[in-house]
């Protein structure tokens, strides 16, 4: 979503910001910054660039609902939450910058959109890792597949009560026109996510932070 200070009430966008600013200060906080491997950093880095573009590859039929791909299952099996918090932090600021997206309205966008997808992911991992065997596939089936269309879908869901909550538009709207359109585009963000996750776990398993040879391929558990 593209969501603009304008739809809501005076008191909402500065609130949100400070507790986006508050959240996105904990999860600095929560980064072991000291361990952090340098190809990995690199990727961090190259990935928020291939996200900008994503966020641009967008359409809408009305301001506040636009349609594009997010990358945050994506970022969050890749680096881990905090630091997936932070990557969508800075490809909103940066299409801020850009002149793509409201100043003011960015701690409702990254409140609605990046923390509910980061969380939907992180909380998917953590289940599957609990309930389900260590293999290949459901790695990259269900935290990948499944979590990445989850993570949209929530982000979506948000975004869609917020703006009805605040009266920007009829429910019926919302529900029956913009909905629909987040439903369907999910599921690019499922495929999208789970091939470029099979790539990565296949090829440079070393940039996915949440992926261990041990625990998925060698039938041993791994750490965390």
């Amino acid at each position: 979503m593209d969501l603009s200070a304008l739809l809501f009430a005076g008191w909402a966008p500065w609130l949100a910001g400070a507790l986006a600013a508050a959240a996105l200060a904990f999860a600095a906080f929560r980064v072991r910054w000291r361990m952090l491997d340098p190809a990995a950093l690199n990727a961090w880095m190259g990935a928020c660039v291939l996200d900008l573009a994503l966020w641009l590859l967008r359409g809408g039929l009305q301001p506040g609902l636009s349609f594009h791909l997010l990358g945050a299952a994506l970022f969050t099996l890749l680096m881990g939450p905090w630091l997936a918090m932070l990557a969508l932090a800075a490809v909103q600021l940066a299409l801020a910058a850009a002149g793509h997206a409201d100043w003011q309205a960015l701690g409702l966008n990254w409140l609605l959109t990046a923390l509910p997808a980061v969380a939907v992911t992180s909380g998917m991992l953590e289940l599957a890792r609990r309930r389900l065997p260590a293999h290949f596939f459901i790695y990259v089936f269900v935290n990948g597949f499944l979590a990445g269309g989850a993570s949209l879908l929530a982000a979506a869901l948000c975004g869609v009560l917020a703006l009805g909550l605040a009266g920007a538009y009829p429910w019926d709207a919302l529900l029956e026109e913009a909905l629909p359109y987040y439903f369907l585009l999910s599921w690019s963000e499922a495929f999208t996510t789970g091939l470029l996750l099979a790539v990565l776990v296949v090829y440079k398993p070393r940039w996915v932070a949440t992926f261990d040879d041990g625990r998925y391929l060698g039938g041993k558990p791994g750490p965390g």
